[in-house]
């Protein structure tokens, strides 16, 4: 790669610059003036086609490089640019800022199937100026193999936003972005590539100059600036539990500038801290990646508007959401990596002199990021498995029916194809993935080293919490940013605490009891997973409606901040079996008090257990004992003891589908009963213990039976 600044070849053309400087005051006003690296940048794309890199700060002005290029090498006579862009809102912002260029745009994403077609017929007919393309459907096999060679053939610029996710060492690795590799090798000569990311280490700057560089006759030129930020104020708060932290929150809220963004760390904290302070009264919305389509274009245009005083957001808001005049973000909980950190908190304070930045780590922040650590690559036997079960088939298969055969959960084992898919092993086709036959190395000691990374970036993190250094110039370090001279002379650390850890009375009451207040529903199983037969188990369609369970209610999910922890402590693997906690017996008589049931049990039938008999059987006598239910007896165990559970749903059926039994004396106790039966088990992960469970009772002649649990894990 190469860091030779091209000063002297773009002062050189004058006419081309003043072109430029015309285009980014259409874009951005009458006073904006090009920075000297987006000349450079500008001048090293149009004039001499050359691929580069640009590692700047968030809000430098990375999109105007791109869309000044473009609207230059379209008044050339080059094709369309193509941009990679990882995120639904980053598209719509993009989209309007080349509306405001005078850039025709247009997107093809998950989101607006109805549109590809129309969208394809106006990129051939030269109708677009800018096709923005998720990386995701760089390997969808219809545009892969439809659209994509045309693309290559024709496009004028190659843009890689957010570069960063290219590399397996940066904080964000997405598979899908690989399939970037294959796409540069198909461009023709003398097209111009540009990556663009604010979050790379000198690391990740190396690997991905070197992944642009590959397949062009010179060097990656690579344009780094200073990622100083001077609106941004830094702060870290300790507080002790997750009431404290929610009740915090709400007590200064009113007091943080405009409207801004607040980062949980899971799905559950997101909607458990939106229900707390809609409660408070304040116009918040989550936005994760749950949220509908609809629902997510609705809470970002209340944002922009101002509508709302934040989004209480995911990392499904990570990057590029673009709003100039962000007055704080917070984050309830501390991601992993101070550089992911430093990627979010750069949504603020883009376009004004001052934004707040909170941070309110939480104890249970660590236990999240193993959490997340443990879907990473899996173990080379898993791999080698999924490897023959594809080559042995000689067919495509399709993720489900490998779910059957692989024990791997949807999520990882798609994460994992669309590597082995980058590393040739496989392919994508219509109807699933095909093993192409070829060699593949599993590579044990990159994964090592990879996985030492993410553990030093979450110890750094840590170390970022309890720091007494400038928190900018420490965030800056993470990023190897070379252009460190001094501190910030904002943060906490700097100029003081502003942010005291107080909180009072009133406000934490609240906070208690928003999140002491249980309840989670547990889905109904309806369909047997696909490819049962091939695990030796015959069901396939839908579940008989006549053996079928109710939906039913857990008191709460592994992930609550509310409930969450108690749950954790008693369910982890490890801790002794118990009768049932006092504390919970109260959370347990309001879920059941606030149960919509068409029609109130009148029994209670308990799951057997090898691991947790007496927590379970507990559990189910107290419930009898306050609902003043007959308890009829548990369904036993009828596999072989210490079976590992297994992970994914069709596995996990194959091992429950014939593993318990009711006694002749439940059989017959069940067929007896008239109403309703409460079935009671520890936890609900994949629901087929319940389902067969509820089958059985079914069977046996019950009528409805509803499950209930102590947690649901996810």
């Amino acid at each position: 790669m190469s860091n030779t600044s091209t000063a002297t070849a773009a002062s050189s053309s004058p006419a081309l610059r003043e072109e430029a400087e015309t285009l980014l005051r259409r874009l951005a006003g009458e006073s904006a003036r090009l920075r000297e690296d987006q000349w450079t940048a500008i001048h090293a794309l149009v004039a001499d086609r050359r691929r580069a890199l640009v590692v700047q700060r968030t809000g430098w002005g990375k999109s105007a490089v791109y869309f000044i290029a473009t609207a230059l090498l379209r008044a050339r006579g080059s094709g369309p640019t193509v941009i990679v862009s990882p995120l639904l809102a980053l598209m719509r912002n993009q989209i309007d800022a080349a509306d405001r260029a005078g850039i025709r745009a247009r997107t093809i994403n998950s989101a607006n199937l109805h549109e590809w077609e129309e969208i394809r017929g106006e990129v051939a007919a030269g109708e677009v100026d800018v096709l923005l393309i998720s990386p995701e459907r760089l390997n969808n096999p219809d545009f892969r193999d439809e659209v994509l060679p045309k693309l290559a053939s024709e496009v004028g610029l190659l843009v890689v936003d957010e570069a960063h996710t290219v590399s397996d060492w940066g904080h964000d690795f997405r598979p899908d972005y690989r399939r970037i590799h294959t796409f540069l090798a198909d461009l023709p000569p003398g097209v111009p590539v540009l990556a663009t990311t604010a979050t790379a280490n000198a690391r990740v700057v190396a690997d991905v100059a070197e992944q642009l560089g590959t397949h062009s006759d010179g060097d990656t030129l690579v344009l780094r600036g200073t990622l100083e930020r001077e609106s941004l104020a830094l702060h870290v708060v300790r507080l002790g539990s997750p009431e404290e932290r929610f009740a915090y929150l709400a007590e200064q809220l009113p007091e943080l500038p405009g409207s801004g963004i607040v980062y949980t760390l899971t799905v559950a904290a997101a909607d458990e801290l939106t229900a707390f302070l809609r409660g408070r009264g304040f116009e918040v919305a989550a936005y994760s990646g749950r949220t509908e389509d609809a629902e997510r274009r609705e809470a970002e245009a209340d944002l922009l508007a101002n509508r709302v005083k934040a989004l209480v957001a995911t990392s499904a808001l990570g990057m590029g959401f673009d709003k100039p005049d962000l007055g704080f973000v917070v984050h309830l909980g501390a991601p992993n990596s101070p550089i992911a950190y430093y990627q979010q908190v750069g949504r603020a304070g883009r376009g004004v002199d001052h934004a707040e930045v909170l941070l309110l780590p939480g104890y249970e922040d660590q236990a999240i990021w193993r959490y997340f650590a443990s879907l990473a690559f899996p173990p080379e036997e898993q791999v080698r498995q999924t490897l023959d079960v594809l080559a042995d088939a000689g067919r495509p298969m399709s993720t489900a029916a490998l779910e059957s055969r692989v024990d791997l959960r949807r999520s990882r084992l798609e994460s994992m194809l669309k590597v082995l898919d980058v590393d040739g092993a496989v392919r994508r086709v219509k109807g699933g993935w095909a093993s192409t036959g070829e060699p593949w190395a599993y590579d044990a000691e990159r994964y090592r080293r990879v996985a030492a990374a993410r553990e030093d970036e979450q110890r750094a993190m840590l170390t970022y919490e309890t720091t007494d250094e400038c928190r900018m110039v420490f965030l800056r370090r993470q990023l190897d940013d070379p252009h460190i001279e001094g501190p910030c002379g904002r943060c906490d650390n700097c100029a003081g605490v502003r942010f005291a850890p107080t909180v009072s009375g009133a406000d934490a009451q609240a906070a208690r009891a928003a999140l002491a207040k249980p309840g989670v529903v547990i889905a109904s199983r309806k369909i047997w997973p696909t490819g049962m037969s091939a695990l030796g188990v015959q069901l396939s369609g839908k579940i008989p409606p006549a053996e079928n369970a109710e939906p039913g209610r857990a008191l709460g999910r592994l992930t609550d901040l509310g409930w969450g922890a108690r749950l954790r402590d008693l369910l982890t693997d490890g801790t002794p079996d118990q009768p049932l906690p006092e504390p919970m017996v109260d959370g347990i008589v309001k879920v059941l008090a606030a149960w919509d049931w068409k029609e109130r049990p009148t029994a209670v039938v308990s799951i057997g257990s090898r691991s947790r008999p007496t927590l379970i059987t507990d559990t189910a006598h107290r419930i009898a004992a306050i609902g003043r239910l007959e308890y009829l007896g548990s369904a036993e165990p009828a596999g072989t003891p210490g079976q590992t559970r297994r992970g994914n749903s069709a596995q996990r059926l194959k091992q429950v589908h014939d593993a318990f039994t009711l006694s002749a004396g439940l059989a017959e106790a069940v067929a007896a009963h008239q109403g309703p039966i409460l079935l009671v088990d520890d936890s609900v992960d994949t629901g087929w213990t319940m389902t067969v469970a509820a089958g059985l009772l079914r069977r046996a002649g019950a009528g409805a039976v509803l499950p209930f649990a102590l947690a649901v894990q996810g």
